[in-house]
């Protein structure tokens, strides 16, 4: 058994205000698990997305998210849980003015690959992206893998 406390853990950089990996935290082994605090505007992830292998679980405790997919945007308020599956394309986007609080759960905890989709003005329309982490570790940068261009930097 493991018992951790949330204030005890540090956050990582990325799109949310307060990100914390809570997997290794808990010594899980089959389930990746994050905690999420998003400031108005703040996402959940870089861009929208869809696992390879991973279905994911948002539980919202606290605010409302907006979740773009493919068909619609679906809103989850406090006390809400939603779920997607392998290969379903979804970002989830704090749009409202109050503070967001949230437990992701994604199973199998490795999700494969990752296709990251975001909007590029150098190409004029939504593109592949890829993460890089900066040299001396300050960022992590959404680029486009049609033209280079940097879309994104997260602290």
């Amino acid at each position: 058994m493991r018992k951790v406390r949330l204030d005890d853990l540090d956050s990582r950089m990325g799109p949310a205000d307060r990100s914390l990996p809570l997997t290794d935290a808990l010594g899980a082994a089959d389930a990746a698990l994050n905690f999420y605090e998003l400031a108005p505007g703040d996402s959940f992830a870089y861009g929208f997305h869809a696992h390879e292998k991973q279905e994911e679980i948002f539980y919202v405790l606290d605010g409302t998210v907006t979740f773009r997919t493919l068909d619609e945007d679906v809103e989850v308020s406090a006390g809400e849980l939603v779920r997607f599956g392998p290969g379903e394309f979804q970002r989830g986007v704090n749009r409202g003015e109050e503070r967001v609080r949230a437990l992701a759960i994604g199973a199998p905890q490795e999700s494969g690959d990752t296709e990251i989709l975001r909007a590029c003005e150098d190409c004029g329309e939504e593109t592949l992206h890829a993460l890089e982490l900066a040299d001396d570790r300050s960022e992590i940068r959404a680029v486009c893998e049609e033209c280079g261009a940097v879309t994104g930097r997260f602290e």
